[in-house]
């Protein structure tokens, strides 16, 4: 009897030693949530797919989250069949239950099954037919890319139900995000066209009538145009896209550049609507106010404006007391730190013909180990929506492995950190891989790929690598900075 409870004790701590083993194994590939004055509000699985970009939309009282997927396939929870990863619609006005009411699938066969950009369908704006010069007054319409090929419009005014009412652009090489002004229509489209030197350059539309797109011209840096003598890359300083200041402000900020050789490109937006459009390198200059060059370290990935910052320190200057400036980000684009370190870069634009770099900001890689924890560490996008919540207050800047951070941009010369949210990987959280000695070693880890908030103050987070969207608030002396009082 006592050898027999000594082989069942054996054994037992056998199976315990087993199970702590798997349980560490599983705790490097698996990580914990992590926040700063921060808190988790709700939560969507995104039905296990790669997501790029969120856009929140109050509609008839309802606020809807639109989704841009990256490629890949994955089952549809409401109907059962595996789809195209395309556009997710959901029902945020519960921030703590979001009500997944639909996804718009893409189709083109094997290209789906390609991660990155070819295939999905990553961009999409949304415009209320209210705001739109020559919309339906009753209806929403969505602007959205697909695959590589084709820039679409659809009538989302019932979001469980889209509609496509008009192709914007095809037969197409390559897509990105878009820009879409909802009070004058016009609309900056990333667009890979045949005839032009690098994979991405903008195309300028008038869609403020949805239904009937209007291009006005073709647009990107000289050297770029058709019949322009071969660049070194079709990368070479590619668009990203811009972030307008609409008429108001008469100002587009382009930035250029993929794995380096950046630029922020300051473009006067009437001289870009109403110049000749053929594209020679004359044409292409005419609107241009600057082009600052990022190095070659650096690519321009997004960008985002403060306009008539008013400096505490400078209260008591006869001049220069308020100042406008561009937060610049580049894209990580290697994982695990195997390239130059990406920081968000501030540069002064007071004086617009002569933009100058005066700060930037880093997360601590130490603070997380980031660099070892696997995938990007690195800036990507901030949040475009400018409400008073949070404008020239707060910032959402999308960090990839390190999730979210929210930076005290009150002073630009000073940029704070006051609060962050990595979420917990789970089990749709596609591994991130690099090759070492001819092998490739795997770690799971989240990829944040853009942030968006809304004008309520929730802020929401996609991740690039299936982990789902995580809807979040601030907490705590973050709380503090922002203006809830609006």
């Amino acid at each position: 009897m006592k050898v027999i409870s000594a082989a069942v004790l054996a054994m037992a701590l056998m199976f315990a030693l087993a199970a702590s083993m798997a349980a560490a194994q599983s705790a490097q590939n698996n990580q914990r949530a992590d926040a700063m004055n921060m808190r988790l509000v709700g939560y969507s699985d995104l039905q296990g797919r790669s997501a790029f970009l969120p856009v929140i939309v109050e509609q008839h009282g309802r606020w809807i989250a639109y989704v841009g997927h990256q490629g890949g396939t994955a089952v549809n929870s409401l109907n059962g069949k595996s789809e195209g990863n395309g556009t997710s619609i959901l029902d945020v006005t519960d921030p703590k239950h979001p009500k997944y009411l639909h996804h718009l699938a893409t189709t083109g066969g094997a290209l789906l099954t390609n991660r990155g950009e070819g295939s999905g369908a990553l961009s999409v704006q949304v415009c209320a037919g209210k705001d739109l010069p020559k919309g339906d007054r009753e209806k929403f319409y969505m602007l959205r890319s697909v695959g590589s090929e084709t820039q679409e419009m659809w009538d989302v005014t019932r979001p469980e139900n889209p509609a496509r009412i008009a192709i914007v652009a095809d037969k197409l090489q390559s897509t990105h995000a878009n820009w879409w002004e909802c009070d004058t229509g016009i609309a900056y489209i990333n667009s890979g066209l045949p005839d032009w030197q690098v994979r991405r350059i903008t195309q300028v539309f008038d869609l403020s009538d949805p239904v009937k797109p209007v291009l006005i011209r073709n647009f990107g840096l000289p050297g770029q145009q058709p019949g322009a003598p071969k660049p070194p890359s079709v990368r070479w300083r590619d668009g990203h896209g811009p972030f307008s200041t609409g008429p108001q402000g008469n100002r587009l900020y382009f930035g250029y550049g993929n794995l380096g050789d950046g630029a922020l490109q300051i473009v006067d937006r009437q001289k870009l609507l109403t110049g000749p459009p053929e594209p020679t390198s004359e044409n292409l200059l005419s609107p241009q106010i600057a082009l600052l060059m990022a190095g070659k370290r650096q690519a321009v990935h997004g960008v985002y404006p403060l306009l008539g910052m008013e400096i505490a320190d400078f209260a008591k200057s006869t001049k220069g007391r308020v100042r406008d400036f561009i937060l610049i980000m580049p894209e990580a684009i290697e994982n695990e730190c195997r390239e130059e370190p990406q920081m968000l870069i501030v540069v002064d634009v007071t004086h617009e013909t002569e933009p100058v770099g005066v700060a930037n900001f880093q997360v601590s890689e130490k603070s997380g180990n980031f660099c070892s924890r696997g995938a990007r560490f690195g800036p990507h996008s901030t949040n475009t929506r400018l409400t008073p919540i949070y404008h020239k207050r707060v910032v959402f800047v999308a960090w990839f492995n390190a999730g979210v951070r929210a930076l005290d941009v009150r002073n630009p010369f000073n940029l704070k950190e006051i609060g962050y949210y990595v979420p917990a990987t789970n089990a749709n959280t596609e591994p991130s891989c690099v090759k070492e000695d001819g092998k490739q070693h795997c770690k799971t880890a989240i990829v944040t790929n853009a942030v968006e908030v809304d004008d309520r103050g929730y802020i929401y987070m996609v991740d690039r690598n299936n982990t789902g969207m995580h809807i979040l608030e601030l907490t705590g002396s973050a709380r503090q900075v922002a203006n809830f009082n609006k």
